[in-house]
């Protein structure tokens, strides 16, 4: 008897979702695939085979003989090799939410090419399943339909994001992994140089540097689909390893970088979801992004805004407000449509959580027949009160929430609580997708920590030439040439026209506090390029995990990365990361610090 295993007898000659069609019935067919669900009904035996394409139903009857009886000792996700004929179900038996509904296939004859343990969770019903659970058996949570959706749809749009950047002249080139430790920003991840006891690279949080050097190097058109590593807290949408798709463009200005990134995703978006966006996309400088969203990434789906207010209360009797004024501080109200319904009880939740986000507190007005109401009228003259109803636009049965204190902060506040209470209040703006550019934002910001001038962006990023003359004397007022591209309230890339002139950057880490030996110990070969001819170049990184996020419209990029890992930073299939034997640390010349932490969960502090 022939021995029984798999060769090209058993090799598929249709996918399972794309069988004939019943009008083919008697075509015979050989699949291979997944035992999705079994069905015994005493003398016949129904099982669905699936694999990428989708599922089938195989019918498996006593004529089968011995095969039939084997068959009674299939289980889910078995591994099969099946032969038989396609035919129509009968009539009142199709199914329609399969797309293989109206067909089947009998078979003739099957093997196992390899059985299954019992599973931790049945695939089909995988949805509801703890993400942790699904982790730790990624391998099997990769077979469910929304995962495999997932990264084929990544797929492609990777592969229309190399096809659009090679059609505008770009050439794709390799940064590398191993690299130098700039510890400006998030925290490196190292790694030990074994040959260089002592000595570490670090895994790029960007090739920031890199693409700089090739735009002095004459390849004005790079672009690179990358990995890159931050070692920093993680949420939904951020991940230790992460992938974007970087660009650098020399002899350029930022209108050019801007209508290449709406070229692209106008592509993207009509070439994958069929969805066509509006072009140009709307451009919003960073003080007015604060000043009327209280974010630099603000949801323009929502269209309730942030309004000055302080013309209103400059007359008013309320000793908080007056003081907070003359201090040269902000009052800010955020007008909440119907939001005279809410109780007592929620206002004071919103009060207190205005509190948790940092604000001294929250006043409300509300407007019922035509009387302006609220702990605070009795402190405005008839006037004021005329105005602050003229101002905000309130109407009849709206709320309006005011809070008083620093310009920034006082924003952020209000612009938090429109985003928590948007979906009830506010009107949504037609469309699905709202795309915006924040341009202008500061070029560098105190840290009361090291007590000096940091990046807002990085140090390589340009100043707006007409703040020039602020530079040294008030840093915190001189905007940067940066950009962040924003969609439905996510910032999916952010880039900026980088600094050409080495005098330039030399008095930007002179601001930021660098001596020029720090500065040429950590940028030295970047400080030696900008000196040997550079042209006028700039960039943008776009994330790619985030941006597939939005296409495959799920809410966790967890979700559209085959391997992640989770908020500790850790990946529950493999272990990692885990302890390492003594052996290979004595190898690199590092020793543990012990920290009182479990071992199993981390490698320790090496030194």
């Amino acid at each position: 008897m022939k021995d029984r295993f798999f060769d090209q007898e058993w090799k598929r000659s249709s996918y399972c979702g794309n069988i004939p069609a019943a009008a083919g019935e008697g075509v015979g067919v050989t699949l291979n695939g997944w035992l999705r669900r079994r069905r015994d009904l005493g003398g016949i035996i129904f099982i669905e085979l699936w694999d990428h394409t989708g599922t089938v139903q195989v019918v498996l009857g006593p004529e089968m003989g011995k095969l039939y009886e084997q068959a009674k000792g299939l289980r889910n996700e078995f591994v099969l090799a099946i032969k038989g004929k396609v035919r129509k179900r009968p009539p009142g038996t199709e199914n329609p939410a399969m797309a293989t509904g109206d067909r089947e296939v009998l078979a003739e004859d099957f093997i196992v090419l390899s059985p299954s343990k019992p599973l931790p969770f049945e695939i089909t019903e995988a949805d509801g399943v703890d993400e942790n659970l699904r982790l730790r058996s990624r391998y099997l949570d990769l077979r469910r339909g929304s995962m495999q959706d997932n990264l084929r749809l990544r797929s492609r749009a990777a592969e229309f994001t190399r096809s659009f950047l090679a059609g505008e002249g770009f050439i794709e080139v390799e940064t590398p992994m191993l690299t130098k430790s700039t510890p400006e920003g998030a925290r490196d991840y190292l790694v030990p140089a074994r040959v260089t006891p002592g000595r570490f690279f670090a895994l790029p949080q960007s090739p920031q540097i890199f693409k700089q050097i090739l735009m002095v190097g004459g390849i004005d058109r790079y672009y690179q689909i990358v990995k890159c590593f931050r070692d920093e807290d993680l949420r939904a949408d951020r991940q230790p390893e992460f992938t974007q798709i970087d660009v650098e463009m020399g002899f350029i200005t930022e209108e050019d970088i801007m209508a290449l990134m709406e070229g692209l995703m106008k592509g993207l978006f009509q070439s994958v979801l069929g969805d066509c966006l509006e072009v140009p996309f709307p451009v919003l400088p960073w003080h007015d992004a604060i000043d009327r969203f209280g974010s630099d990434r603000p949801d323009l789906r929502i269209e309730g805004e942030v309004q000055d207010l302080d013309e209103c209360f400059r007359e008013c009797t309320f000793e908080v407000f007056l003081k907070t004024l003359e201090g040269g501080g902000v009052v800010r109200g955020l007008r909440v449509p119907g939001g005279a319904s809410l109780s007592r009880k929620e206002m004071s939740d919103l009060e207190a959580r205005s509190r948790e986000l940092g604000a001294s507190g929250l006043a409300f007005f509300s407007l019922r027949e035509a009387v302006l109401k609220g702990p605070l009228v009795k402190h405005l003259s008839n006037g004021a009160q005329a105005l602050l109803v003229e101002r905000t636009g309130l109407k009849e049965g709206d709320a309006l929430a005011v809070a008083a204190g620093p310009w920034k902060k006082t924003c952020e506040v209000l612009g938090q609580l429109r985003l928590e209470i948007g979906a009830r209040f506010f009107p949504r703006r037609e469309g699905a997708w709202h795309f915006l550019w924040v341009t202008d934002f500061p070029l560098l910001e105190w840290d009361d920590e090291e007590l000096r001038w940091t990046a807002v962006h990085h140090p390589f990023t340009s100043p707006n030439l007409q703040d020039l003359e602020k530079l040294e004397s008030d840093p915190g007022q001189v905007r940067s040439r940066a950009y962040d591209l924003v969609l439905n309230g996510t910032e999916i890339g952010g880039g900026s026209i980088r600094i050409h002139d080495p005098s330039l950057q030399r008095r930007v880490f002179e601001v930021m506090g660098f001596t020029p030996e720090r500065a040429r110990e950590r940028f030295g070969f970047l400080i030696d390029a900008l000196a040997s001819g550079t042209p006028p170049h700039g960039g943008i990184a776009i994330g790619f995990d985030r941006l597939v996020m939005f296409l495959a419209g799920v809410h966790s990029i967890r979700d559209v990365i085959a391997f992640p890992k989770t908020q500790k930073a850790q990946c529950l299939m493999s272990g990692a990361p885990n302890i390492v034997d003594p052996g290979q640390l004595a190898e690199l010349h590092i020793s543990l610090v012990p920290n009182g932490k479990d071992p199993g969960c981390s490698s320790g502090d090496g030194e």
